[in-house]
């Protein structure tokens, strides 16, 4: 059995603008890790926390929820204060665009761009089959037979996975929270989304109070937009948007 090495959180470190890059949920910071190697060439520091329960067999996961990752959203926003960056634009992916648009509405932040992020409240058991899939999924890359695996499956079905509430409730709440966003903000979806209706786009775009807001639909992308076919289209329009604003720091 082949052992899969954990992605880890990243700080790469270039000039004194900084971005925070959110994963989704059951994803990694290995989702953001190329958007992320992209602006540090362009002079940007960014930082990927990962989430609790993220990145490591899927027993882990059950066991985490929305309260877990959201303080290590909040430990890595800190983490880049810390380290003397006053100037933070927060970038998420799905959950992660959820959770910078929360962020948008409670801190200070210079910008928020949320990719592919869910306003659309999925029923429970469509969310625990996508967590089946990931669990399933994670099973094969660790080069386990099938029987061991389908083993392995009938077990992990067997654990409740209490938090799914919890983070239906998440969604609820900062779905009726974004008109208290006000920083600039830069919507991306993929038109192909097969994870989150995308009309989601439409209503963050719509109500957010931000003066300087933009949504772009990408045509040819899937969910995880970061890792797609129009990835490098994405990295010059988030440079872009984050030139376009008002840095008080070179």
């Amino acid at each position: 059995m082949m052992k899969i090495a954990a992605p880890k959180p990243f700080m790469f470190e270039a000039g004194k603008r900084a971005v925070l890059l959110l994963h989704g949920f059951t994803g990694s910071s290995a989702d953001v890790r190329m958007l992320g190697r992209y602006l540090q060439k362009k002079g940007y520091t960014s930082h990927a926390p990962q989430y609790k329960g993220h990145g490591v067999p899927p027993e882990e996961l059950v066991h985490t929820g929305p309260s877990d990752w959201w303080s290590d959203v909040m430990k890595g926003f800190n983490h880049l204060k810390e380290s003397g960056y006053e100037e933070i634009v927060v970038c998420g992916l799905s959950l992660g665009g959820v959770f910078s648009l929360k962020l948008a509405t409670e801190q200070p932040v210079k910008g928020v761009i949320p990719m592919c992020a869910p306003m659309h409240i999925k029923s429970e058991e469509t969310m625990y089959k996508g967590v089946l899939a990931y669990a399933r999924e994670y099973k094969s890359r660790e080069n386990k037979t099938q029987e061991q695996i389908d083993q392995e499956m009938e077990a992990f079905k067997s654990t409740p996975m209490n938090t799914l509430k919890a983070l239906q409730d998440l969604l609820g709440e900062i779905r009726n929270s974004i008109d208290m966003v006000y920083a600039p903000a830069f919507v991306v979806q993929a038109r192909h989304d097969e994870m989150i209706n995308t009309e989601s786009a439409n209503i963050i775009y719509n109500e957010v109070e931000s003066d300087l807001k933009d949504l772009k639909w990408y045509e040819h992308s899937t969910h995880v937009i970061t890792l797609g076919k129009e990835k490098e289209q994405l990295h010059e329009d988030v440079f872009n948007f984050l030139e376009k604003l008002d840095w008080s720091v070179e």
